[in-house]
This record gives C-alpha cells, structure tokens and sequence, in this order.
C-alpha cells in the first residue's frame, strides 16, 4: 500500500513538473511574440508603411497557444530533465519551434490574424512582401525558451555546487576528442566527485584549446610535470579509439604517477545511451598486460547451446561459473551445475536466477564426480546433451603434497564422467585442460595430461558422443590465480613474493578462456585437444611491477619484491605443445588443434587399474610411480618428496 502510495505520489509530482515547464514555455511564446509585434511596428513605420499591426492579436496568440503545446508535446520537450541536456536536446525545441511556427504562417495567410499585402520598393524600383513580424517572432522564441533552460542550469549548479560539502578529486583528462570533450561535461556537473583541471593530448594543434572552461596543457609526455604542477591526485584515460599497444604505454606512464587510474572501455564496447562516468572502470591487470581481447564469432555456438540441456562440472568454480553465465545466455533449455563445493555453486546459481528470473530451468546438484553413483542419478535425472568438464583440483603446490587425491579427482572423476556421457549417449564432451599437461612436471599438470589421454581414448571408440578437450594458459584474476595473490600482499604492505626473476606465464581473460572452450565445442569431431593462440608470454615480475604500480606503490620501494625460489614442478617456460602434436588450422585463426594420438586402449586402461590400486595404499610416492607409466612425458622432481618424508620422520621422532 505505502509503495503504491509513493509511486502515485511520484507520477503526481513528475507531472506537474511537466505541466509547469509547459506552461512556462507557453507564456515564453506569448511574450515573443509581443515582442516581435512591438519592434515589427517599429520596423514597419521606420518602413513607412501604412499598417495596423494590433489588429487580431487576441486571435493569433488563441491560435499559437494550441499550435505550440500541441508541437512541444510532439516533441516531448517537458520531458527532458535540462540540466542534464545533451545537443539532441536542445535541437528538440527547434524543431518544436520549427513545425508550431511553420503552421502559424499558414493559418496566419489564410485568417490574416495579423499579415496583410504589404510592400517595399527596392532601389531598382521591384516590389516584394514583408512580415517582419514573422522572422523576429521566431528569433525571440527560440532565444528565450533557450535562455530559460540555460539560466536554470546555472542557477542549478550554482546552487549546488554552494550545497556540496564533500572534496572533489582533482582530475587530468587524458584525451581532448569527442569522448574527452563528454566525460568533462559529465564530470562538471554537482553531484560528480571529480574536478576535472586539465587535460593533456598528443596533438600539439591542441595545445591551450580550452574545452568547457579546461584548458589542455600539455602532451603524453608531459604527464609527470603536469601531476606534480596541478597537484592531480585522478587521472582518467578517455582515448577510446587508442590502439592496444599505444593504451598501454599511456597507462603504464600513469601508474607510475601513483595517482587513482580511471580508464573508458575500447570505443567498441562503449555503450551510447550511458553516460561515460557510468562505463569509466579503475585500471586493472588486463590493462598493463597490452594483450589484445580475443574476439570470437559465437552465432554457431547459439546454434550448438539453444534448445539444449547443458551440465558443466565444476560450474562453481572461476572458469565453470562463467561457463553458466554464457551458455544460459544462449539460450540453454537447461543447465545442470555439478559441483562439490556448495558456497560456490549456490553463487553462481543465485546470480543467474536474480539476471533472469526465479522461473528458469535451472539445477545445482552437490555431487562428487569421483561418486559415480551419484553422477550417474544425476544423468538419469536431467540427461544432458552437452556436457563441459571443468571440475578438477588445480592448485600446483596442494597437488604436489597430495597426488593421491589429485589422481582420485582430476583421472579417475574424469574417467566417471566420460563413461557416463557415453553410456547415456550424451552428444558433445568438451574437457577443460591447461598448458601445464604438456611435458609436465608437477603432478597437477601430469593428471591433466592423463585426462587428456582419457579423452582420446574415448574418442577412438566411436561412440555417439564426441569427445574434446581445450588447453589454455593461466587465466587472469581465476581463482587462486597469481594476480589475486599479488594485490593481497600488496595492499597488506609487501613484499610481493616471485618464485624467480626470469619466470614467465601465458595469460588471457576469464570470458575469452570460455569463449575459446564454446568454440572448441562447435569445431569438435572427436578426440581433439584445441589450443588457443595465446600471444605473446609475459614476464611475472613485469606484471608484479606494473601491479604495484597500478595500486599507487613503487616497486621496490614501499612494496618489495622478493624471490622465493621456484616451487616443487614449477617450470620456468610453459609450454602449449607436446613434441608429438603438430598444428591444423580452424576456422578461427586463434584457435590450432594438436594432432591426435593414438592410445593403446588394453594396455592404457590395465595402466589405470593399476593406479586404483595404487591409490588404495595412500603411498604418494608409488601414485607418483604409476603417474609416471600413465604418463611418458611426466618429468617429476623426487627431491620434494624426500623433503617431505625426512619432515615427517623428524616429526615421528619427535613424538616419541
């Protein structure tokens, strides 16, 4: 009752608002047009032309009343909140002005309220008709209902500016175009809490251009002096059309300042009915790393999710939440998230049912994937058609210390859910995987490599499911990812702890990881492992670095950086690639396909039982054995385990 009560109350106000704008419009009309009438008489006698130009007034403002509100009406004029008023606009009163005035001299010929046969004769003794009334009647109407908005606007801001307490950030603009020249508009106004002061572009023809009351003071190179002179605390990038590589060097110049870093999204991805303080974001790790996002045509996904019943494994986690994000998108009949961990899963499900409504068809299950009993129950119950497996343990240095349960989860859970995909005859099987299967050295990585094996192996059956796996590099902000590592031990003062100065890491976003993995879902034909063209690598102390920077600290400064050393199966250089694999081009230049292998099913799977017996022991060291036969490639550094046994007798020891 109280919200419907304050809901009419709201209409009752808004429209009386608009009525009164109306009005004051109307009276703005009515007084132009007195206007005009008075110094059109004067023009007239200055004319000396025998007229009476009071005759019909009454009739004509009876006649421009009606024709005004109804043309204001039209153009909705009352409706637009002034003080927020772009150009388009103000451009609604002239046309508003335009067709209202345009009807008034065609009613005005034919009633002849105030025109009659009047004229001049020119020099060369020609003769022509004057309504001088006519053309100063419309240059004072638009004048003054202009003037009254403008005025509004100033007595607005003044007003509160005068009422605004709190401290606005001193601001440079970077970027004196037309995104520049908005983002200042925006920021001018009261309720912004930033200031813009100056601004700085690299064109020199710019240089002392003043765009709403900001002068530009300098280039890009300029950047230092000008923070310093101007006492800039925020600096905002608003260079939309900049190319990648060019975004990043400005940027990296910026951190460097230690001021707050605000940047517009690329000129694609600005959205045109928002305001630019709306899409303006803080600087972030993807930013500095001057990767190029990585697009990809999704129309042949659409065709491959709408309709369907999808589950995704793992779909709590960084890479299986944002799985659910864009496979409901497109249209899934339903999605099934499989996950253990119920905190996660029950994020993920929450946000997709506050996005698109209570009523979705949408299921969380809490399941294990290494209880094949319970999957199964799942898969009798929703059966699904396409199936994305993201659900593994990938922590490198948790799995070196327990690789009996990186093996129970990461082989024999894929193995339950491959199975089961291909006895209920489920269409497409798509593996989430990594760059660290290849050759690998740590046990994480070796499992992966296992699972990847496990996918072939499949495939070679022929069954009705198509079987494939997607391999990528580290995933920027995932979790457990090393970038929100980084910025916890930065904003808890340092140090910032490398594993070695010379380390280096594939990286790419969250969505572009998942659109690679959507992709490779529409491309697969069985047995497949596609890899993502990744780029360039990046350098971890690089990226150490420029976070630092980023969160306003300099780099062995306020926040050291120290080496730890690396890690038990930590690799200097991943890899994307086996030896053995070759390259096919896809439809997708960014996406390659490693060449097939063959696997020797009998002797594979004997390899596998092996390793259930293996597990049942608990002994790290045998798993690790056995990991190895599953795994040719598998290179692992024992030192680690001697470390660990001689810390648990010394332990035992010291118990008894």
């Amino acid at each position: 009752m109280l919200r419907r009560r304050l809901t009419r109350d709201s209409y009752t106000i808004r429209t009386l608002r608009e009525v009164g704008i109306l009005l004051l419009d109307l009276a703005l009309v009515v007084l132009a047009f007195l206007i005009s009438l008075i110094v059109g008489e004067i023009y007239v006698i200055r004319a000396n032309v025998d007229i009476n130009i009071w005759v019909g007034f009454l009739k004509a403002v009876a006649c421009i009343i009606p024709l005004f509100a109804l043309s204001f009406w039209a153009f909705r004029v009352f409706k637009v909140v002034w003080r927020y008023a772009r150009g388009k606009d103000y451009l609604r009163i002239f046309g508003a002005t335009t067709v209202a005035f345009t009807l008034f001299i065609m009613l005005d010929q034919k009633f002849g309220f105030i025109s009659q046969d009047q004229t001049i004769e020119t020099l060369g003794g020609q003769q022509f008709k004057v309504y001088p009334v006519y053309i100063i009647f419309y240059f004072i109407c638009n004048t003054l209902i202009l003037l009254a908005r403008l005025l509004y606007e100033i007595i607005f801001t003044s007003v509160k500016m005068k009422m605004t307490t709190r401290p606005r950030r001193k601001t440079l603009i970077i970027g004196a175009g037309l995104s520049g020249s908005t983002l200042i508009e925006e920021l001018l106004r009261p309720e912004s809490i930033y200031e813009p002061i100056c601004i700085i572009d690299d064109d020199k023809n710019k240089m002392g251009r003043i765009i709403n009351d900001v002068e530009v003071v300098g280039t890009i190179a300029d950047l230092e002096t000008v923070v310093k002179k101007y006492d800039v605390n925020t600096i905002i990038f608003a260079i939309p059309s900049a190319s990648t590589q060019r975004r990043t060097e400005i940027l990296n110049e910026c951190a460097k300042t230690g001021c707050r870093v605000k940047v517009l999204p690329y000129f694609t991805e600005i959205v045109d009915n928002i305001g630019m303080t709306r899409q303006m974001r803080d600087i972030n790790v993807d930013d500095l790393l001057g990767r190029t996002s990585i697009s990809f045509d999704l129309q042949n996904v659409k065709d491959m999710i709408k309709g369907k019943v999808v589950m995704v494994t793992g779909g709590g986690g960084s890479i299986g939440s944002e799985l659910c994000r864009q496979i409901w998108k497109y249209g899934a009949k339903r999605l099934v998230i499989v996950d253990v961990y119920e905190n996660s899963t029950y994020n993920i499900q929450q946000e997709l049912l506050r996005k698109y409504g209570r009523d979705i068809n949408l299921f969380a299950e809490i399941v294990s994937i290494t209880d094949r009993g319970e999957l199964e129950k799942v898969f009798i119950q929703h059966h699904p058609e396409i199936i994305f497996h993201a659900a593994a343990h990938k922590h490198v240095p948790l799995m070196e210390s327990e690789p009996v349960e990186a093996v129970k989860n990461n082989v024999f859970g894929t193995l339950n859910v491959v199975e089961l995909a291909a006895k209920y005859e489920v269409k497409k099987f798509v593996m989430i995987s990594t760059d660290k299967a290849v050759n690998p050295t740590n046990v994480m990585g070796a499992t992966k490599r296992c699972c990847e094996r496990i996918i072939q192996m499949m495939a070679q059956r022929k069954t009705k499911t198509t079987f494939a796996a997607v391999r990528f590099g580290n995933v920027l902000g995932s979790n457990g990812s090393v970038i929100p590592l980084f910025e916890e031990q930065i904003k808890s003062g340092g140090p910032v702890t490398i594993t070695h100065p010379d380390i280096i890491r594939y990286f790419m976003t969250i969505p572009e990881a998942v659109s690679l993995v959507l992709q490779a879902g529409t491309y697969a034909e069985g047995g497949e492992i596609f890899v993502l063209n990744m780029g360039e690598p990046v350098k971890i102390q690089t990226l150490a670095e420029n976070m630092i920077r980023m969160l306003g600290h300099i780099p062995n400064g306020d926040i050291k950086i120290e080496y730890t050393g690396l890690r038990p199966g930590e690799k200097l250089y991943e890899e994307l690639l086996m030896a053995e694999e070759g390259l096919t081009e896809t439809a997708n230049e960014k996406i390659k396909i490693g060449k097939l292998s063959k696997i020797d099913e009998k002797a594979f799977l004997a390899d596998l039982d092996k390793m259930k017996d293996v597990c049942a022991t608990n002994e790290k060291l045998d798993v690790i054995e056995q990991l190895k036969v599953l795994v040719p490639t598998f290179h692992h550094d024992r030192a680690f385990f001697d470390k660990l046994q001689a810390k648990a007798n010394a332990t035992e020891d010291k118990a008894n």
